[in-house]
């Protein structure tokens, strides 16, 4: 079993080992492509059920790519209800935008042999019910007797019926155990059997029954969105009693948290404060953040564009896109200021701020947008991660050249009118005594 790496006589894993980077290049094939050919030459395979998966992101965390929900039965519910609930969430789940691939190894149709023990009549022929748990337990699975050396090798003695006489279940009923007689009795004699269908392996999950339902994302969406996802219709699908945990990777990413958001909010503060004790004001360094929003909408329209998801790469160059945005804003309100100390009214100094530093901030930008298409356009081993890192980071950059020219005077207007009739007021507090002078 592939899923659990337990064995099972009607489960195999196979692992299929890819050439070079190189050789898959030359002939146009990708990972995907090569998942998705296998599936397809196998989809009519109907004497197997077979599935086809990525390697685990981290070696080591999970035994396949993509997530792995655990949907636990806490109330003590039958197996076929566990198993219908399991199958009618996976069913929806491979209905839903984002997710692909949903599948589990759970099946509860395993040929299984019931032995029925007549208790009334072992107690007649003195066979006592442990003693017929006993004989089917070395009989069917095996039993350790011990160890043995020989030449110099350690040999292990384990004790089991031999094929032939356990492959049906009238070879089991011929098996013998002995009575408190010492006569040895039949077990078919005092015991029944009956053909049932079950489980064939029941996992655990925090000590509850519990059923693994593995999947992927489909390409343009983010794990975030698909852990989502399956929250939403595992709340929908399950009813009071039965309830899901993460396992895997998916598990240390909801452990981990989204701390993208942290990470944003951080970076803005901390150039916030830093332009606070440059400009010496609170209200002046607004009128820079404030085109900050402009540039990460900018660079997350290009990553939709491009069918690409809000991934780790892309949320660094969003990070980057704070201090550009920064800088080319910084550059504008200095002169600005610079102007206005002259004598220039706020509009004209701020006019002329942006009419003065047009071509140094064109020439910074676009060396660095074309700086980043290498990025943008990148192809090879790893490309994806700089695909997403360069298209962040180029649309941002045209967004932060767009917007930066056009708002930043404008923003620094308003927050000049802001501190000044802060300042008025003040003052004329000051003047009134309401308000005792430093």
């Amino acid at each position: 079993d592939g899923a659990s790496q337990t064995q099972a006589p009607n489960a195999a894993a196979a692992y299929v080992p890819l050439q070079s980077f190189e050789e898959r290049k030359k002939l146009g094939v990708t990972l995907q492509s090569i998942m998705a050919e296998a599936q397809k030459r196998t989809a009519d395979i109907n004497e197997a059920r077979l599935i086809i998966v990525p390697p685990p992101l981290i070696q080591g965390i999970g035994s396949a790519g993509g997530y792995r929900m655990i949907v636990e039965d806490r109330t003590g519910h039958s197996f076929q209800e566990l198993s219908g609930l399991s199958w009618g969430l996976i069913g929806k789940a491979n209905q839903t935008e984002g997710l692909q691939q949903i599948y589990t190894l759970f099946d509860i149709s395993t040929p299984r042999v019931f032995a029925d023990i007549d208790r009334r009549k072992a107690d007649m022929l003195g066979v006592p019910p442990e003693r017929v748990f006993e004989a089917l337990q070395v009989y069917l699975g095996s039993a350790f007797v011990n160890d043995f050396n020989l030449l110099g090798r350690t040999y292990r003695v384990t004790a089991q019926a031999d094929a032939p006489y356990r492959a049906s279940e009238a070879d089991i009923a011929n098996l013998r155990t002995r009575s408190n007689s010492g006569a040895m009795v039949p077990i078919g004699s005092v015991t029944t059997f009956q053909d049932r269908t079950g489980p064939y392996r029941v996992s655990r999950y925090n000590g509850f029954p519990a059923v693994e339902i593995d999947g992927d994302t489909a390409p343009g969406y983010s794990s975030g969105q698909s852990l989502k996802s399956m929250e939403k219709l595992a709340a929908e699908t399950l009813p009071p009693g039965f309830a899901t945990e993460w396992t895997g990777i998916a598990f240390q990413q909801k452990a981990a948290g989204s701390t993208s958001g942290l990470v944003f909010g951080m970076a803005v503060l901390f150039v916030f404060l830093v332009l606070a004790a440059q400009f010496e004001s609170l209200i002046l360094p607004l009128s820079i953040i404030l085109i900050v929003p402009m540039c990460l909408l900018a660079a997350m329209a290009g990553v939709h564009l491009r069918g690409m998801d809000n991934n780790v790469l892309t949320q660094i160059g969003l990070v980057v896109l704070i201090a550009l945005a920064a800088k080319n804003a910084i550059l504008i309100v200095e002169f600005a200021r610079q102007d206005e100390a002259k004598g220039m009214s706020t509009v004209e100094a701020a006019v002329r701020a942006a009419h003065d530093r047009l071509r140094p901030i064109l020439m910074t930008s676009f060396a660095f947008i074309l700086g980043s298409v290498p990025l943008l356009l990148a192809s090879g081993a790893g490309a994806e991660l700089r695909q997403a890192l360069g298209t962040a980071v180029f649309f941002g950059m045209v967004g932060v050249t767009a917007f930066g020219l056009l708002f930043t005077p404008t923003f620094y207007v308003v927050c000049r009118g802001i501190g000044d009739r802060i300042a008025n007021r003040r003052r004329g507090h000051r003047e009134s005594g309401l308000v005792p002078a430093e």
